[in-house]
């Protein structure tokens, strides 16, 4: 265990210390959005591209990984809906709580964080689950969040948000151009590969920063929001299906699928129940604030379970090895 930690732990001191430069001022707030800015678009971009185009093309289009993924996420979200709608959360804000715990901290956390435990091999798993994510998990949520309001706004509107969504994410790009490059074995020419070297490197401490800077910046807002403070039995729920119904049902549908004939990889089913494992992704928060949903409650979920996986994913990762 004292091993784990050690790999573990510097990537979750890093999301600690962009929290505490954000909470104490020592970052301003409005320098939040520039680092986001340059990890969403330029530094996360290139680490997916380079892992995509080093990644054998058979493994970004494993259709049993995309299908225990796919299937998986649409029970979370079931479930967390079911268990989240009452008198206070309705539509709105059961969606946005079943999207947190459905969609891990992939890009910014999981792909550095696994690839440092398990090795480059584990990258195509973790592509194949952020494609699912970004496009079928994100665009259900915001679907089921526009019922609350359905003739006024209605689906259309949903759809188009977030397809629109979609379309500005350069993640989806990064990894399409890299499975193409993996698919025609293309080399990019040596100072653009050593410049994409370079942001791919700075990818995963930024990342790490940010994300602590961003879960700082969200509990600032709920905090002087006007909207109500979430009670800890409209978090906790949600927190617990995160870090340990998801990796567990991960974990059954694979074991399930191979006994029914589906010879789904064990590496990569270990890959696939260890991001379940990880926290809820803080980009989340973002899409709750957009969409007018109780920002606070999600802001609460995503930085407890960012807090807490440090110990369940730690373990997670002692009970697989």
């Amino acid at each position: 265990m004292l091993q784990v930690f050690a790999v573990t732990f510097p990537f979750f001191a890093l999301v600690l210390m962009g929290y505490a430069a954000a909470r104490r001022g020592l970052l301003a707030l409005e320098a939040i959005p520039g680092l986001n800015g340059f990890v969403l678009y330029f530094a996360l971009p290139a680490m997916l591209y380079r892992f995509g185009a080093r990644t054998p093309i058979a493994q970004l289009l494993d259709a049993r990984v995309f299908l225990v993924w796919l299937l998986v996420a649409l029970v979370v979200v079931g479930f967390s809906v079911a268990i989240s709608l009452n008198e206070r959360i309705r539509w709105k804000d059961a969606a946005f709580g079943a999207l947190v715990a459905a969609f891990p901290n992939t890009g910014f956390m999981g792909v550095p964080l696994l690839v440092a435990l398990l090795g480059p091999e584990a990258a195509g798993p973790i592509i194949v689950t952020i494609l699912v994510d970004m496009v079928v998990t994100s665009s259900l949520c915001i679907g089921l969040s526009q019922l609350d309001s359905v003739d006024e706004h209605g689906f259309a509107h949903a759809a188009q948000k977030a397809l629109k969504g979609i379309l500005v994410n350069p993640m989806p790009w990064a990894i399409g151009l890299g499975a193409l490059a993996s698919a025609f074995a293309f080399d990019l020419p040596g100072p653009i590969e050593r410049t994409v070297g370079l942001l791919a490197d700075a990818a995963s401490p930024v990342a790490l920063f940010t994300i602590g800077a961003v879960l700082a910046r969200s509990d600032l807002r709920a905090a002087a929001s006007a909207q109500p403070a979430a009670g800890l039995g409209d978090v906790l729920p949600i927190v617990l299906v995160k870090l340990l119904l998801h990796p567990l049902l991960v974990l059954l549908m694979g074991i399930s699928a191979r006994h029914l004939g589906v010879s789904i990889d064990r590496f990569a089913l270990t890959v696939l129940v260890l991001i379940a494992a990880l926290p809820s992704a803080s980009n989340v928060s973002l899409l709750a604030e957009r969409f007018g949903a109780n920002n606070g409650r999600i802001a609460r979920i995503i930085l407890i379970s960012t807090a807490a996986a440090f110990f369940t994913f730690s373990g997670a990762v002692a009970l697989l090895h």
